[in-house]
């Protein structure tokens, strides 16, 4: 299995040889999402210290615009298309209206997105999709945009999952599966032939951990065989086989 959306350079991760060396025997590749500057040499230091199983995709949170001057976004840019050989999308980007409520800084995370979008079809790469709370504006955005390739990450608004589907973009699955009816509906009725398995570790933790890992895919794979009323070992081969393909990743 691949989980497909994971942040490794999170301070929750004390000892990662450790842990990529408990991973990779249940595991067949994990990504990275390197959403913030300050994050991406660690990035880069994990895809070439663990080649051909840990990749990473490089992106700007719009948690983040806050923090974001024209200066540290320019020279992440530059850095990034660099360095465009490490990196497999770009991602995440997007939009967040749950924690972003000025319309202001809604506007300025807009033009960013945009701008994202314009850099990553210049480096002729997919995009990793974060949208909370703001599906329509989201939606639209990346209708005019019309990248190469798109996966939501941990998508979650079912009133806009047929323009998903219309639009033959991918979706993927995490932990909030197990808690969301409204996730539980979009799982039941899309495609499995689009759809990626992933934890967003190291949050939603689950069992006893107090943290999320990224061996946790194998839950999920388990709870959308039940949803969809499918053997679990397909629901995972499937979702390898999405993964591998659409991020074309060389393993």
């Amino acid at each position: 299995m691949i989980d497909s959306h994971f942040h490794l350079e999170q301070p929750q991760y004390k000892n990662r040889d450790e842990l990529i060396a408990k991973w990779k025997k249940e595991l067949k590749a994990v990504i990275t999402s390197c959403a913030h500057p300050r994050d991406l040499e660690a990035t880069l230091k994990f895809v070439k210290k663990w080649p051909k199983f840990v990749f990473a995709t490089a992106g700007l949170h719009p948690e983040y615009i806050k923090e974001l001057t024209d200066e540290k976004i320019n020279n992440y840019l530059e850095k990034v298309k660099a360095n465009s050989s490490n990196f497999i999308a770009i991602g995440e980007i997007g939009l967040d209206y749950h924690w972003i409520k000025d319309p202001k800084d809604q506007e300025t995370t807009r033009q960013l997105f945009r701008r994202m979008l314009d850099f990553a079809k210049k480096l002729k790469k997919p995009v990793v999709i974060h949208n909370w709370e703001a599906g329509e504006d989201t939606i639209k955005i990346l209708e005019e945009a019309d990248p190469k390739k798109v996966q939501m990450h941990m998508w979650g608004e079912k009133k806009f999952t047929s323009a998903v589907e219309n639009n033959n973009w991918f979706i993927s699955v995490g932990p909030s599966i197990f808690q969301s009816k409204q996730r539980k509906k979009i799982v039941r009725d899309f495609p499995l032939e689009r759809i990626f398995l992933e934890t967003d570790s190291p949050w939603f933790p689950m069992g006893e951990d107090k943290i999320g890992y990224p061996t946790n895919v194998k839950k999920v794979a388990e709870r959308i065989a039940e949803i969809k009323n499918l053997d679990t070992e397909l629901v995972w081969k499937t979702c390898e086989k999405n993964t591998e393909k659409f991020f074309e990743l060389k393993i």
